[in-house]
């Protein structure tokens, strides 16, 4: 992974959150109030988080970035940041931290898989997240997950036996709500996908080859590679890919490494040779072509 981007878990939100015992369970799901401070400044360089977090602005404002793309993040906004995401605040832009204060919510990739819920129904609402992580709240929808907060809140306060069992159900609830408050912003972004067509079993295989490509792109770029990882061919996990998002595999696989290397070519300042080497580039020679194919300029122009 890219060393100037810090990689961070769970359970290292929890040292940055002021959690108390009673509203986290483990290392596995976690809710905070939060003001900002300042040992939140470690988040103002390039994170990325393997996990599922949702950040809700109560007051105040702040400037984020989310795999290079900026938001402004005011009242009543709701951000939504799935594994693999790469993410900062940008404090200079004018963030109003001194009155800023959210409500985070965290949960492991563990703790979603063992959730009942129905992923190939969620499956088209959830990926739209990924081209709009970032939506403003009506008032009806504030009150709804108003009351999913204080339900999970009484819930860990009470910490009954079986605690773990009823947050699964309800998180289920909550994901279902989440996937319809985004579809509903359908209208407001360009969708990268169009899969309404593709089968269960598309829908799965591409969504398990994305979370495979989040974790390997800087060292794996062949679809033989993440074929075998998911047993099947090259040439039937080509042809599922291109029917669900109707873009290929290599094309995806790409796309988060333009990400990575512009991360490391904006937020850090190692050598152009050194980026080569950590992104797995046979030669500076390629990672231009590359580069320049996928984003118009060299990397030294990215740079500036």
């Amino acid at each position: 992974m890219n060393p100037s981007t810090l990689e961070i878990g769970l359970a290292d939100l929890r040292k940055l959150f002021p959690v108390k015992d009673n509203d986290t369970l483990s290392n596995d799901f976690f809710i905070s109030e939060v003001r900002y401070k300042e040992s939140l400044d470690i988040l103002r360089s390039p994170c990325r988080f393997d996990g599922y977090l949702a950040l809700f602005c109560v007051s105040g404002s702040l400037h984020i970035e989310l795999n290079l793309k900026k938001y402004e993040v005011l009242p009543n906004s709701l951000v939504i940041s799935i594994p693999g995401t790469i993410g900062r605040v940008d404090i200079e832009a004018g963030s109003q931290l001194d009155g800023l204060r959210f409500v985070a919510v965290a949960v492991s990739r563990e703790f979603i898989s063992s959730a009942r819920v129905d992923f190939v129904r969620l499956f088209n609402e959830s990926l739209t997240a990924l081209s709009n992580p970032c939506i403003r709240l009506s008032e009806e929808e504030l009150q709804t997950y108003s009351k999913f907060y204080e339900l999970i809140q009484a819930l860990m306060r009470q910490n009954p036996e079986n605690i773990r069992d009823i947050l699964r159900h309800l998180l289920s609830s909550v994901l279902f709500y989440a996937g319809s408050t985004i579809a509903a912003r359908k209208g407001e972004v360009h969708l990268p996908l169009d899969s309404s067509n593709a089968s269960s079993r598309a829908k799965l295989t591409f969504e398990a080859f994305l979370k495979l490509v989040a974790d390997y792109h800087t060292t794996e770029r062949g679809m033989a590679f993440y074929a075998e990882k998911l047993c099947l061919t090259p040439k039937y996990l080509s042809k599922l890919i291109k029917q669900v998002s109707g873009k290929s595999g290599p094309e995806w696989i790409s796309s988060f490494v333009v990400i990575e290397a512009k991360n490391m070519l904006k937020y850090s300042e190692m050598p152009v040779k050194e980026i080569v080497y950590r992104l797995n580039f046979p030669n500076s020679s390629v990672f231009y072509k590359f580069f320049k194919a996928h984003t118009g300029m060299t990397p030294t122009e990215y740079r500036g």
